[in-house]
């Protein structure tokens, strides 16, 4: 068993797929933390706006394995990957950290993941896990936050896909 943190984010039907995603990931791990779900502008491309989210979950798949699932569901959910690196996403899941392993491949696996970098990583996974240590700089995700050039932006929260029953999150 590991604790994963995920990124998801989506830009096309972002609500229903998100939604549907955090359904999925629940009905297969039980229980997840999941933060409230933001808007942020594209990166890396001139496009509609994300809406992107974090969430953690205990996994019984490792690293590998767990990708392998999460390319499924995005699959599932509509993801082309025959256009360039950075477009449009109908569901875009990545694990960016998996407990404190570093590694790198196979295929686009890195863990960390360096789009820590980036807002739309780093605040949602900081609201949900700020104590969370990366293992390549030592430092917790609320102090990475806290130490980032867009803290002071204030994002949208867009919802939050949190049950309101608790019971009914496992």
């Amino acid at each position: 068993m590991g604790k994963a943190l995920l990124s998801l984010g989506s830009n096309q039907r972002p609500e229903d797929n998100l939604r549907s995603a955090f359904m999925a990931l629940r009905a297969r791990f039980g229980a997840i933390a999941a933060s409230v779900v933001y808007r942020f502008p594209a990166v890396g491309f001139s496009g509609p706006d994300f809406l992107n989210a974090g969430a953690v979950i205990d996994s019984d798949l490792d690293p590998i394995a767990l990708n392998d699932w999460l390319h499924a569901l995005e699959d599932a959910h509509g993801r082309d990957r025959s256009g360039p690196r950075c477009g449009d996403r109908t569901l875009d899941i990545d694990i960016v950290f998996y407990d404190d392993l570093v590694l790198d491949g196979p295929g686009h696996l890195q863990l960390p993941r360096d789009e820590l970098k980036h807002a739309f990583v780093l605040k949602p996974l900081a609201d949900i896990a700020p104590d969370f240590v990366d293992p390549r700089s030592g430092r917790t995700l609320a102090d990475l936050w806290a130490g980032a050039s867009d803290r002071d932006v204030a994002f949208a929260a867009v919802f939050d896909p949190n049950p309101l029953d608790p019971s009914a999150d496992g």
